[in-house]
């Protein structure tokens, strides 16, 4: 659909042809007699005739809106014209030329009547002496409001920020009214339309613009006609030569007669109407744009001679497939992989999971003689909502006035999710650069990805964005209290980039009553890619200065009089009495045949009781005990070492309880050490040494030794470890199978 100034309506009313010399019908009035006679007639009832300017307009706004108030539209064209009378356009046409083209533009997407209104007048405040409260009084607080939203922002008071903050507005006032940004993108468009009027510097300028802001917005909105002519008429401007080519290619291929496309929509045709499916089956061509991205692809993928690949017919267009209802879509479907071959990894369903700018479809693809064929699929009101986008929902509903939508449908035409986010942000960037360049970089994507959470939420989120991001699209705290991500059920870093269809749980450390959350590191900036989480990040750090804790691990590093971190975490008190009379550890353990030997609990494995362990003779007639399955002690099986039955003595354990090593597998936040440290502590449990391993992909490993007053406190310490926020397992290093090794 491309929509032109005065384009003739398909399905008009069908015109009658008369012999010439025919006697007229009694009754029946000439042309010129219906003229004079309409024109009196609205001259008795006291209405004034349309404006002969208005004609076109007034013809392809009834086919939309029949019961459409003309007269409200005579009005506001006639404040026009008298505003703009006597201003002229770079082109050398008066003014006027402009608000009426923008505004049949409008019409001919099905813009209603008030829309149309605020059109007419749009330019009037900023160009005229009409003031905003003149409007107002003659047309409503609604038209003004309209009118206000799309109203540039003087340089004389905004400087170089006047772009920049005329922008914000506007993107604030379509945040309440939607229809401001459908104005902005229809005068964009006719001001793109006679851009070659423009000095050829300003055409650059209005065209990267046009580009970088206004093409992602009418994509946004799912105004895909005023998006596709957009698009070319930017890269006519930016990208002359390129353009030229690719018409050029179309302009041959239309010259050709199409022996593939549109033999395959007859085809089609006549197969759902022998499976009884009621369709309409059309060739949908490219845009220039549109194709040109093809041929990009094409010429990225070499063929089987190694050579770039060149256009094939099937680049050219798409089939289109239009039904009556969602059943429907899938009966078409049905079809289609039945009697031809579908492609693998081609379908996609945007009928039962609608993108973010409410778009439906069903895509796929199909082999057809060596060529691969695009099918679209969708219903009659699908594809209304797939050309004019929020323009096909109607007018948002008055202030004051309760929305006809069921509760739990989320969708707010007048709000989109993603004006919602966007609206948020700006508000924390008051500086104009800052909030450009931020607008730029989030319309920079024209791709947005749906993510389900595991509670069965759906995010939308820019194609590219991390688990940071949607942390923080869950909300600000949940992401200050994030600690981690699960994608598809497994563990993975913060830093992971998110794909369509998604499965995400965020993990978050417990909110405590009064506590703050240990909130992001720096290095997360490095991992959001929307501005909302950057915002977020950015204001936080500057709130909590950072506080660079004084890790030891093992003893000082050769201070005399500084203690390590092992004499920090056990009092010396505690050490003295961790030994028996003459330094020696209590042998909690005795060994058959071997009585008075010096026993060593291995360090490698920390056996205590329960544990089954064993017995290897060593120097100077000691024994290592072991427990079974220890690496190191089947090891020392290997190389011959005789096995000593050993047995607990739980009556000798000695006084200062018996060691063990625990690892704790974590994902990194600040504080993790502190809140382990403190969960052990706080069962009555003393530490000996604790060792932190560099993070790998934002997960640590934390291994502590500690003295347990007792074997049996050791389950409910590795339940303690686990609870803390981020920890997601504890072990003993060399734990075997049906040992004390995990918590019961």
């Amino acid at each position: 659909m491309t929509i032109e100034a005065g384009q003739p309506l398909a399905g008009g009313q069908p015109t009658t042809v008369r012999q010439a010399g025919a006697r007229r019908p009694l009754g029946e009035l000439g042309l010129a007699a219906l003229g004079r006679a309409g024109r009196a007639a609205l001259l008795a009832t006291g209405r004034q005739p349309v404006p002969d300017a208005l004609e076109p307009l007034v013809r392809v706004h009834r086919a939309h809106h029949p019961q459409a108030d003309l007269g409200l539209l005579a009005r506001a064209y006639r404040l026009a014209e008298a505003s703009h009378r006597g201003q002229k356009r770079k082109s050398g046409e008066p003014y006027i030329t402009h608000p009426l083209a923008v505004t049949m533009i409008l019409a001919q997407l099905g813009a209603g009547t008030t829309t149309l209104v605020a059109s007419l007048l749009h330019d009037t405040v900023e160009d005229t002496e009409l003031t905003l409260e003149q409007v107002g009084a003659g047309f409503g607080p609604e038209v003004a409001y309209l009118v206000d939203g799309v109203t540039k922002l003087e340089k004389v008071d905004f400087g170089a920020a006047a772009e920049a903050e005329t922008f914000r507005k506007m993107l604030v006032a379509t945040g309440d009214d939607v229809r401001v940004m459908v104005i902005k993108l229809a005068d964009r468009l006719h001001n793109m339309r006679t851009i070659r009027h423009m000095k050829p510097a300003s055409q650059v300028r209005i065209a990267k613009v046009t580009r970088d802001v206004l093409i992602p917005l009418a994509e946004r909105l799912g105004i895909q006609v005023l998006k596709a002519e957009l698009e070319d008429i930017v890269f006519a401007t930016l990208h002359p030569e390129e353009h030229a080519r690719t018409r050029a290619l179309i302009a041959g291929h239309e010259a050709e007669p199409d022996a593939l496309l549109e033999p395959f929509a007859r085809r089609l045709a006549r197969q759902l109407a022998e499976a009884g499916v009621a369709a309409e089956v059309t060739v949908r061509p490219r845009h220039c744009v549109s194709l040109h991205r093809v041929l990009l692809k094409r010429a990225a993928a070499p063929g089987p001679d190694g050579q770039p690949q060149r256009p094939q017919p099937a680049d050219f267009g798409r089939l289109l497939v239009v039904v009556e209802e969602n059943a429907d879509c899938y009966a078409v479907l049905g079809e289609l992989h039945t009697c031809w071959t579908p492609l693998p990894g081609e379908f996609k369903d945007f009928v039962a999971a609608p993108k973010f700018n409410l778009y439906q479809s069903l895509h796929t693809a199909v082999a057809l003689e060596g060529e691969v064929v695009e099918v679209l699929v969708r219903t009659r009101r699908m594809h209304e909502v797939a050309q004019t986008g929020v323009v096909a929902l109607g007018d948002p509903t008055p202030a004051g006035a309760a929305p006809d939508t069921d509760e739990l449908d989320r969708t707010d035409p007048a709000r989109p999710g993603w004006l919602s986010r966007l609206l948020e942000w700006q508000q924390e960037t008051p500086d104009p650069d800052a909030f450009w360049s931020a607008l730029t970089a989030d319309l920079a994507g024209d791709r947005e990805i749906t993510v389900v959470t595991e509670a069965g939420e759906t995010l939308q989120l820019r194609a590219g964005a991390t688990c940071v991001d949607a942390a923080y699209l869950l909300g600000e705290q949940t992401g200050h209290r994030c600690i981690g991500a699960r994608v598809n059920g497994r563990l993975t870093a913060l830093s992971t980039a998110l794909r369509d269809g998604d499965v995400l749980a965020v993990l978050t450390e417990a909110a405590t009553a009064g506590g703050q959350p240990s909130g992001p590191s720096p290095q997360w900036l490095e991992y959001a890619r929307t501005p909302a989480a950057r915002l977020a990040i950015e204001r936080w750090l500057a709130d909590h200065p950072a506080r660079l804790p004084v890790v030891r691990t093992g003893p000082s590093a050769g201070q005399p009089g500084q203690p390590g971190q092992s004499e920090l975490l056990a009092p010396s008190a505690h050490r003295d009495a961790r030994r028996g009379a003459g330094g020696r550890r209590a042998a909690p353990v005795a060994v058959a045949g071997r009585p008075g030997a010096a026993v060593r609990l291995a360090r490698c494995c920390t056996p205590v009781p329960p544990d089954e362990v064993a017995g290897y003779p060593i120097r100077g007639g000691a024994v290592a005990v072991h427990r079974a399955g220890c690496p190191a002690g089947e090891r020392m099986r290997a190389d011959g070492r005789a096995v000593l039955e050993v047995r607990w003595r739980p009556q000798d354990a000695p006084a200062a309880g018996h060691r063990v090593t625990l690892r704790a597998e974590a994902l990194n936040r600040p504080r993790l050490l502190a809140d382990l440290t403190a969960a052990i502590s706080a069962v009555g449990v003393g530490i000996v040494s604790a060792e932190v391993e560099p993070p790998q992909e934002l997960r640590v490993r934390h291994t502590y030794t500690v003295e347990l007053p007792e074997p049996a406190a050791l389950p409910g310490l590795m339940r303690a470890m686990l609870k803390v926020s981020g920890v997601y397992d504890v072990s003993r290093p060399h734990a075997p199978e049906g040992g004390v090794g995990r918590p019961g």
